[in-house]
């Protein structure tokens, strides 16, 4: 599973290499400090004498410049490795979810994409940085004073080396234990987080059902089996940390007990035995942190099937390879070879059922609508109405039948191509972060002045840009600064500022009151002169001047005409436009 995402490494082999090379020289090193103490007691101390002092002081200084060296170059390529790794991972993922289809977000919420992009990829970087590190340099580290130990006494080294195994085994077995109940605690601090969003952004909700006790009582039990399995892990901590200090304490016991024996018998220096008693403290701490890489690289892989599984997923609705080929893709346009959309859209033989349902939205639906054609859509809720004009977008490929765009099959030409001609304007709107110039400004990034200008005041929004305080004003976060009508007058001038062949509005003016929804009227007479449009309102009053109105029930049209024609005929359009003008 690691060695999927090890290639993310590979422009980056220079630095690994310096990393490890660093981290192995710090790591010897470090194995050699106490050969240095060997020297010098059994030279200087035991042999009562200063010759040779400044030569040994100065290659031991030397040594520990280069290892402070050598763990600062380690380190800065270390940190750096990290964050690159997690921004290239960030980017392929992003850049990967805006080739996604529709169906992708509708069955994935933003919380768990958030997570596999910042959260998962975040371990990921971590695990091919700092934690190939602590492997290189723990497990170097222990086969250097290994080496070291059986080279000067082999007997001696046996006898430290029978404590490894019980050490290791312990290691891995408090390791699992925190694994799992650290998962618990975070999984608890989840639901804690949760229930806290819950009762802040659904205060009114709560007071209104006056049901706080409840609410109270739930987050109380959250944070109650929170603190139970804190303390949980706690005590396994304890008793790891306990445990690995016993080994230590246990192992400079053998040291003292075997090294002092053989010392009093004149067959070792002291010297070596201060060797030997300084790998026996300093050889229990590499094994703790190599079962703590270990266990996280085990928990890490989770992060990483998450993480590769979405790099998989393939959309549902993809350019096949010979239109990537002349039209570019979504981030590659060749522009150069896109053909004038005219407008014309028509429907043959459509059905369709969304990729995670199996019920049919659209039956056999047959519709040709000329270039500048004007068609407002009604119906009952779920009556299809979004998923036709979805379909018109591309956003959805038909399950059965072909959806033309100006007599050629939409699969025949890229989305791109498509959707930069056609302007959108949603009944829950999304501004971006930003000034209300700069989401003006996606629309058409090239417009001038006096286009935006004539934008704002095509949709009388030109008070509510004032209010804010100008076109360079915020918006907030998600436009969170303006009313959901007020996002839809925005968000009308950006698509109007694309100059769109083809115009759709979802129930654009859901969140408009009646004196703007009057001028937007107007407005909306004015854009659409020579485009194709869909309207999509269960305001009626917005949709009389339509050239053909289509009514929609379980994916057919059972009523088409003007508004005239529709009220003479005396339908469902008609008993629905009189519920609405004449309500009861």
């Amino acid at each position: 599973m690691i060695r999927r995402v090890l290639p993310v490494l590979k422009p980056y082999r220079a630095m690994v290499f310096i990393m490890v090379l660093m981290g192995l020289f710090s790591s010897l090193a470090d194995s050699a400090f106490p050969l240095f103490n060997r020297y010098a007691l059994d030279h200087f101390v035991a042999g009562g004498t200063l010759k040779g002092i400044g030569l040994f002081a100065a290659l031991y200084v030397g040594v520990l410049l280069m290892q402070v060296a050598a763990n600062y170059i380690s380190m800065s390529y270390v940190g750096q490795i990290e964050v690159t790794v997690n921004r290239d991972l960030r980017n392929m993922l992003f850049r990967h979810l805006q080739s996604l289809s529709f169906s992708y977000f509708n069955q994935n919420s933003v919380g768990y994409i958030h997570a596999r992009v910042m959260s998962d990829t975040g371990k990921i970087g971590s695990l091919l940085s700092w934690r190939m590190m602590d492997v290189v340099w723990n497990a170097s580290y222990l086969i250097f004073i290994l080496v070291v130990m059986f080279r000067i006494n082999a007997r001696l080294a046996l006898w430290i080396l029978l404590l490894l195994p019980a050490a290791i085994l312990a290691g891995f077995y408090f390791q699992r234990k925190l694994v799992a109940v650290n998962r618990q605690v975070r999984e608890s601090n989840s639901r804690i987080v949760g229930n806290i969003n819950e009762g802040v952004t659904g205060v009114r909700s709560i007071k209104t059902l006056v049901i706080e006790d409840r609410i109270s009582r739930d987050f109380e039990e959250e944070t109650g089996n929170y603190q139970r399995m804190a303390v949980k892990a706690g005590h396994y901590s304890a008793l790891f940390t306990s445990g690995l200090t016993f080994a230590s304490a246990a192992a400079l016991a053998l040291v003292l007990w075997q090294g002092g024996s053989l010392t009093e018998k004149g067959w070792m220096q002291i010297g070596t035995l201060s060797v030997f008693m300084s790998y026996a403290l300093g050889m229990i701490e590499p094994i703790q942190y190599l079962v703590h890489t270990v266990s996280a690289a085990i928990e890490v892989k989770v992060n990483i099937e998450r993480v590769t599984k979405l790099l998989e997923t393939a959309p549902d609705v993809a350019d096949p390879p010979e239109v990537v080929e002349r039209y570019g893709d979504m981030l590659h346009p060749k522009r150069e070879n896109w053909e004038e959309l005219k407008g014309e859209v028509e429907f043959q033989d459509v059905s369709f059922h969304y990729p995670d349902g199996e019920e049919l939205v659209l039956e056999h639906f047959n519709l040709k609508v000329p270039q500048g054609t004007n068609v407002a859509i009604v119906g009952e809720t779920g009556a299809g109405k979004t998923t036709l004009v979805n379909l018109v977008c591309r956003f959805f490929e038909p399950t059965q039948g072909r959806v033309l765009i100006d007599g050629r099959d939409a699969r025949e030409r890229s989305q791109l191509w498509l959707h930069s001609n056609i302007g959108y304007v949603l009944q829950t709107p999304h501004l971006f972060s930003g000034t209300v110039r700069e989401n003006l400004l996606y629309g058409n990034p090239e417009a001038s002045e006096e286009e935006i200008a004539w934008a704002v005041g095509l949709v009388a929004a030109g008070e509510v840009i004032e209010r804010l305080g100008g076109l360079d004003a915020q918006v907030g976060e998600g436009g969170d600064m303006l009313s959901t009508g007020e996002k839809q007058l925005l968000s009308f001038a950006r698509a109007i500022l694309a100059d769109p062949r083809i115009l759709i509005l979802d129930e654009a003016t859901s969140s408009i009151d009646t004196v703007t929804e009057a001028k937007i009227r107007d407005a909306i007479r004015t854009v659409i002169r020579g485009r194709t449009s869909f309207i999509i309102a269960h305001r009626l009053s917005t949709i009389i001047q339509a050239d053909v109105i289509l009514v929609i029930r379980d994916g057919k049209i059972i009523e088409r005409g003007t508004h005239d024609e529709l009220m003479e005929l005396g339908g469902y359009y008609h008993d629905l436009y009189t519920s609405q003008a004449f309500p009861e």
